[in-house]
């Protein structure tokens, strides 16, 4: 089984949540490791775990990560990390795949099943074989205790309820 690195200067974790029932709010985790190790062309029999420092969010506002690493929601002072620890990888049709793992945050964990396409491997001009993923999810913020929120005037929330989110991976070869 093959093991890889993590190409941090071009992988990255979004999000969006919507914000007031009219708009979204996009951020990112500056930083955050994942291990894994199998074969580019068969993660079937691949392992992974996924560490994001929630400390990274970045939502483009000082004031809302400020929050968002509060106790009202991520509360990084208990909870540094959230962790997603790779159970299963399930092939569908050409290079989609279904990943199934635990997924924690705060003090929460869930088994979570997200689409992964595999975009394929190359060789970069200093000889290193370089692997790409796209990984797409949803989650509820309040199935992990992530229940902060107003109630608007006219009717609906200040935070939508679903977080979408997207990996983009590049991995070197080991």
């Amino acid at each position: 089984m093959a093991t890889y690195q993590l190409d941090q200067d071009h992988s990255s974790i979004t999000f969006s949540v919507k914000h007031m029932m009219i708009s979204k709010v996009k951020g990112e985790f500056r930083d955050f490791t994942f291990d894994v190790s199998g074969e580019a062309h068969d993660l079937e029999n691949a392992s992974a775990v996924v560490t994001i420092p929630v400390a990274t969010i970045d939502t483009r506002s000082a004031d809302r990560d400020t929050h968002l690493k509060s106790a009202d929601f991520f509360d990084v002072e208990q909870y540094p990390n959230i962790t997603y620890r790779v159970t299963s990888f399930k092939k569908h049709a050409g290079d989609e795949y279904e990943v199934t793992g635990d997924l924690t945050i705060k003090d929460v964990t869930r088994t979570e099943t997200f689409k992964v396409e595999y975009e394929g491997s190359g060789v970069d001009p200093w000889g290193n074989t370089r692997s790409g993923f796209e990984v797409d999810g949803k989650i509820k913020r309040e199935d992990y205790n992530l229940t902060w929120n107003v109630a608007l005037e006219a009717g609906g929330v200040l935070v939508g309820s679903d977080v979408k989110f997207q990996l983009h991976l590049e991995f070197i070869h080991g």
